[in-house]
């Protein structure tokens, strides 16, 4: 159990994770290695220990692919996704944006 889940509780712990499924695949595409919906699922419950329905995964990721975020690419029997132009762009907005998303939560926290 990672410390984060010590202090939130599991239900809003898994929905931050949700919430930010864009982003934490964004992220792990840049790293420059294609992913599909099953390396995906894998990821978010390795890195968070949560383990999302494959329709949570899936619909994420078409919507991305919609979005231009990414790019699927029918590798064998398997959709592999890769990052675009836009997703690289997009995630270099929101990692220059993390402070005001840090201000953010703490705002709606506080009393």
């Amino acid at each position: 159990m990672s410390p984060s889940q010590n202090i939130v509780p599991r239900e809003l712990y898994e929905r931050l994770v949700k919430s930010f499924m864009e982003v934490i695949v964004l992220k792990e595409l840049k790293s420059g290695n294609p992913l599909c919906g099953h390396d995906t699922r894998a990821l978010i419950q390795k890195k968070f220990n949560i383990l999302l329905s494959s329709g949570t995964i899936y619909s994420t990721l078409y919507s991305m692919e919609r979005k231009g975020l990414i790019e699927g690419i029918t590798d064998r029997k398997k959709r592999v996704y890769r990052l675009t132009e836009k997703g690289k762009e997009t995630l270099e907005s929101i990692s220059g944006s993390s402070d005001k998303l840090v201000l953010l939560i703490k705002s709606i926290l506080e009393k």
